[in-house]
């Protein structure tokens, strides 16, 4: 233990178990303490922000046979004029009961030497939270619920681990068949992933998902707050981004073992539908059959997928419902604000873009009356399908590779949307549009991140890429539609399918621009081309260039 831990540590009058009554303790903890040790985590979200004061705004005890510890959220508030919620388990360890070097503070408490940490580090705390789900009884007079789902059979606590990088949420997996995701930022509200995770396994038996196995939650007058979800772990080989980067950079090897001629490969419109059969040859023997085989899969799942979320019609959570105007004014207001956001950006950004994303900035910036206006023609009256709950937030690298199949994770929906906005029923081919756009980024991460790799220049590449991404997207259409309209899930006809695809992918693609922009601005081009290829791909339709 780092000998600097014990100089200065805070003194406190009260002991450990009445802290949080104490105005005190909690006036000091949620500044001095906490202010220091909350801008530094991977979990908090605030880091683009000026913190101006936290505040302790609910607790709760819970307590093991040897400690007592706090689950405590707290309010973030921020000079820019938000605040944002947060999930905190806490302890109070003497020195020889550490199982960490992770430590908040070294405090006093009336007396006794010890240190303020994450309980989510104590061995003894991740036992309780196991028993507790396993042993959950339906009535509690506790602010704090624990749910057991009803697939879950384990018993007995063996062991448990962190699972990778904290990231939003921090994951704990147990006796290597569970995992505990418990949200570090929460919600007054019910989080969409355990809602939707609950739903698929309780209510409809979806294999694809890992399975619901319990919960955590606060209940309070506003209402429910999640604090953690545990679900199966299912055992894979990674996810399906670092499967698809593997495979498309086996595609481009090709170009050069097989000596393609790029200029010769046959080319297709965007959103044509394929039957595997109906792939050329040529491109076939360029790609291989195995990745049209996956994407099949893939696109099976992704449609079996939305049948669960839209076929329930006693859950009006998830009842399937029409277009109306609400939504369009819904729709449009947040298009709008999010276009004139990206707008600002790329031209607070252009210095910093050469070449191609120069050239595409700039077109895009010279068309941005049209395509504000296709964001503004969306016509509910014209609209025919349906709107479902959806996952939000769909890509590679939400769906992990088991064997030949697919499982698909995280509902929580895009992380730049308010919890109300994501709870929106919206159409499962913004789903769809989703997976197209991380088709469309797999691809090009490849060409970036291999350049000496392929003997190629980067337009020839790139035209490449623009084919190959059109026959993964045909092939994964053609299998989604006919899986999705066989079993009655109303995404509509040919024209509205299309229609509410390329409106999709617009949108996602300039989501994705002003993340590129702020992160990484030579990856730019590729929501840029992704923007063109649309808005060239039916002229006629947008009216444009």
């Amino acid at each position: 233990m780092n000998e600097d831990n014990f100089q200065n540590p805070f003194v406190f009058k009260t002991d450990w178990k009445n802290a949080f009554e104490d105005k005190e303790f909690v006036k000091i903890f949620s500044s001095d303490i906490l202010e220091n040790y909350i801008i530094n985590k991977r979990w908090y979200g605030g880091k683009a922000s000026t913190l101006k004061y936290i505040e302790v705004v609910e607790f709760f005890k819970i307590a093991s046979k040897s400690n007592i510890y706090y689950g405590v959220l707290l309010e973030v508030n921020f000079k820019e004029a938000f605040y944002q919620h947060y999930f905190m388990p806490l302890a109070f360890m003497p020195e020889n009961e550490l199982d960490t070097n992770t430590i908040i503070a070294p405090v006093n408490m009336n007396g006794q030497p010890g240190f303020l940490v994450d309980a989510l580090h104590q061995e003894d705390f991740k036992k309780l939270l196991f028993d507790k789900i396993v042993n959950a009884k339906e009535k509690s007079d506790s602010i704090v619920k624990f749910h057991k789902g009803e697939k879950l059979e384990e018993k007995e606590y063996k062991n448990s681990k962190f699972m990778g990088v904290e990231q939003s949420n921090t994951s704990i997996i147990y006796n290597n068949t569970l995992v505990l995701k418990i949200f570090r930022r929460i919600y007054i509200s019910m989080n969409p992933d355990y809602e939707i995770s609950r739903f698929l396994t309780e209510r409809m038996d979806f294999k694809n998902s890992p399975a619901y196995m319990g919960s955590i939650s606060v209940v309070l007058t506003d209402g429910n707050i999640t604090l953690g979800l545990m679900q199966e772990l299912v055992p894979n080989q990674g996810d399906a981004w670092q499967f698809m980067l593997d495979e498309v950079d086996r595609v481009f090897e090709n170009l050069k073992s097989k000596k393609i001629n790029i200029c010769k490969l046959p080319d297709i419109e965007l959103f044509k539908r394929l039957k595997i059969n109906e792939v050329p040859h040529e491109i076939i023997d360029w790609a291989g059959l195995s990745i049209f085989m996956r994407l099949q899969t893939l696109a099976t799942r992704t449609a079996e997928m939305h049948i669960a979320l839209g076929s329930d019609v006693h859950e009006t959570a998830f009842t399937p419902t029409t277009y109306n105007g609400d939504y369009t004014v819904w729709l449009k207001n947040r298009l709008t604000y999010q276009f004139q956001n990206r707008l600002n950006i790329l031209e607070n950004n252009l210095h910093k873009l050469d070449g191609l994303a120069l050239e595409l900035a700039n077109q895009f910036l010279d068309h941005k009356k049209e395509i504000r206006k296709i964001f503004l023609d969306f016509d509910w009256t014209k609209m025919k399908s349906e709107r479902i709950r959806i996952h939000g937030d769909y890509h590679l690298g939400q769906v992990l590779v088991n064997g030949d199949d697919f499982y698909i994770l995280d509902f929580e929906g895009e992380p730049e949307s308010t919890i109300r906005d994501r709870k929106v029923k919206q159409p499962p081919l913004k789903d769809v549009a989703g997976m197209f756009r991380s088709f469309h980024y797999a691809i090009y991460a490849t060409i970036f991140n291999n350049k000496e790799k392929y003997p190629y220049e980067q337009e020839e590449l790139f035209r490449a890429a623009e084919i190959l991404f059109k026959y993964f997207v045909g092939v994964f259409l053609y299998t989604y539609t006919e899986v999705a309209q066989g079993e009655n899930l109303n995404i509509g006809y040919r024209k509205e399918i299309d229609f509410l695809l390329k409106y999709c992918l617009l949108e996602k693609a300039i989501y994705e621009l002003g993340y590129e922009l702020n992160s990484r601005p030579r990856w730019a081009v590729i929501p840029l081309t992704g923007i063109f290829s649309i808005l060239n791909n039916d002229k006629k339709q947008f009216n444009l260039i």
